[in-house]
């Protein structure tokens, strides 16, 4: 069998984390099995659906590497293929128009709760052997109903939930085209799946309640259903499902926070999914291990630490040329200019160790491009003691005659200290101050480095003098 999978989301939103799961597990499962990966979408919800969600849907996938063999394919472009399987189902008997208007139906449905029964459409225009049908109503489009089997069930084997039974009592017959001919998401579903040859669908299980639907569709039609495999809810950090009304964050919303596409991607594969004890891993390794059975039956808990600490681990690790590309843009927002001054990669390297995001990056290297402090004498009063101005002044000779290494300026502070009788931070902490007006920086002998032996001894200068 040629695996072919599909993400089919509806643009009528933003698209969140929830979401994006069900794009990354048909994709590592058709990447895995050497098949296809289709994007679908599915816009029939003319009132609801957005060219910008469909933006935000493409941007995002691509963000995440998450590569395309077909699509993007718009099921309103499909029209009229779906209004040609409706003409064939009724030329087959396998569907019916129905007039019931709205109001008779609303009634209905009333009546049927009034006697405690479950609300469902009653086959009033349902055609059968020796049933005469009501009058057809004047001026009235009808919808276009399936006929759903009576009797028995519809069963499948869920690769997430095991065997699922629903008894065909329970499903009434569906609308499969509304009064003015546009189709049913149900419906589209099948007839995709079908032309589209997917054998697997990996979604999310709010679908569960319309999959015996779409599998009597595609029986009717002659098709054999593919595998589904339904995944548990994605809830938030309190336990609630995932969406934007209870506060997801959307792709772009995860991006514009300097989060890396590796660390999004290996959260969202462990939100659902384990190879063992793995936390961390790459995208080919992903790939590799995936498979259906490791999927979990439990609904799985957004943890923004878990995500962040992720995050951490992908920048820590991450090639700092590379990284200084993807963290330009942010400096660029904070008025940083990256090719004047010290070499942004030197700069990026020595700040990803300490930095979660590629904005805390950012934020971190405005000190290097900054110009110098212009500090108070009562500033250098209250921040560096007279009695450390001489280790301060041999330091600075001992710095300007230095090579422009680490260990060699490292050297020298274990010098003065020695010379001085005074621990690291006696004179790390005026040195900080001294070159950037704070003592929050990285390990001092890096950044003398990285800013620059000239423009450092010149900091240096202005406060002893």
């Amino acid at each position: 069998m040629h695996i072919r999978t599909r993400f089919a989301p509806s643009p009528t939103g933003f698209i969140h984390l929830g979401n994006l799961r069900s794009a990354l597990y048909p994709w590592a499962f058709a990447r895995h099995n050497k098949g296809d990966f289709i994007l679908r979408i599915e816009d029939t919800d003319l009132e609801r659906s957005t060219q910008e969600a469909v933006d935000v849907i493409i941007e995002g996938m691509a963000w995440l590497g998450l590569d395309l063999d077909e699509g993007p394919i718009y099921q309103m472009q499909r029209i009229d293929r779906y209004r040609e399987v409706v003409k064939q189902m009724l030329d087959a008997g396998l569907a019916y128009p129905c007039y019931m208007s709205e109001e008779e139906l609303n009634r209905l449905r009333d009546q049927q709760m009034a006697n405690k029964e479950k609300p469902r459409y009653n086959g009033l225009w349902r055609p059968e052997p020796g049933k005469t049908l009501p009058h057809i109503p004047e001026g009235v489009n009808p919808v276009i109903r399936f006929k759903n089997p009576i009797g028995g069930s519809v069963i499948w084997n869920d690769a997430v939930k095991g065997q699922i039974e629903i008894s065909n009592d329970e499903l009434d017959d569906l609308v499969i085209a509304r009064p003015d001919g546009t189709p049913t998401y149900n419906f589209c579903v099948v007839i995709d799946d079908m032309d589209m040859s997917i054998t697997h669908v990996i979604r999310g299980d709010d679908h569960v309640n319309n999959t015996p639907r779409q599998i009597n569709i595609m029986k009717a039609l002659g098709g054999t259903p593919p595998v589904y495999a339904h995944l548990p809810t994605v809830l938030n950090d309190v336990g609630e499902k995932m969406s934007k009304r209870n506060g997801a964050m959307s792709v772009r919303d995860y991006q514009k926070a300097g989060y890396l596409p590796e660390a999004i991607l290996n959260y969202l594969a462990r939100l659902g999914w384990s190879h063992g004890d793995a936390e961390v891993f790459t995208k080919e390794q992903f790939v590799d291990w995936f498979d259906l059975e490791s999927l979990g039956r439990s609904p799985a808990q957004h943890n923004p630490e878990k995500l962040l600490w992720l995050n951490h681990q992908y920048i820590q690790n991450a090639d700092p040329v590379k990284l200084a590309v993807a963290t330009k843009p942010f400096a660029h927002e904070l008025g940083i200019d990256t090719e004047s001054g010290p070499d942004f990669v030197q700069v990026v390297g020595l700040l990803k160790d300490r930095a979660n995001t590629l904005i805390e990056i950012a934020e971190g290297a405005k000190l290097f491009y900054l110009p110098a402090p212009h500090l108070s004498p009562d500033q250098i009063k209250e921040n560096i003691a007279e009695a450390v101005i001489p280790a301060l002044k041999d330091l600075t000779e001992a710095i300007s005659a230095a090579e422009p290494t680490k260990e060699a300026y490292a050297a020298v502070f274990k010098q003065v200290l020695a010379k001085y009788q005074i621990k690291m931070p006696a004179l790390a902490m005026p040195v900080r101050y001294a070159l950037f007006a704070t003592t929050q920086t990285p390990a001092i002998d890096s950044v003398l480095v990285v800013l620059g032996k000239e423009e450092a001894v010149n900091r240096l200068s202005k406060v002893i003098q």
